[in-house]
């Protein structure tokens, strides 16, 4: 076996157009600004909302402590706080399941976004090859 025949054989692949990497390399961090930027945004809108359950729930029990100190009877007592406590978890299941949704929505968007650029990249890829080997 000629090792200089097999070298002098071997073909280097057609150097790809650079002005073309360059513009998909620069399209690959433009997604991923816009896929971190859509997170932040998200991140934001979660701890807003979060904030704002934590008031309303301030207030709410602000409320139910002054209702509950105005009752009487044992008997009253004890069927308000079983009606606050069965209230409470109601809320409490329902805003966890809203700040859910958020944090789902906003991943799913900068997901697409990563998604998105990944298809228009390997399209990219594709021709590229196509144009180097033709």
């Amino acid at each position: 076996m000629d090792m200089m025949k097999m070298l002098a054989e071997f073909r280097m692949p057609a150097m790809p157009d650079m002005e073309a990497l360059a513009a998909a390399q620069r399209r690959n961090l433009e997604a991923l600004s816009a896929a971190n930027r859509v997170a932040l945004e998200g991140a934001q809108a979660v701890a807003r909302r979060h904030m704002e359950i934590l008031q309303q729930s301030v207030t709410e029990m602000t409320e139910a402590m002054r209702a509950f100190a105005g009752a009487e009877a044992p008997q009253d007592k004890a069927a308000k706080q079983a009606e606050m406590a069965k209230v409470t978890y109601e809320k409490a299941v329902a805003n966890l399941q809203e700040i859910a949704e958020l944090i789902q929505k906003s991943n799913s968007e900068a997901l697409g976004v990563l998604n998105k650029r990944f298809t228009e990249a390997m399209e990219e890829v594709k021709g590229l090859m196509a144009k180097a080997g033709g």
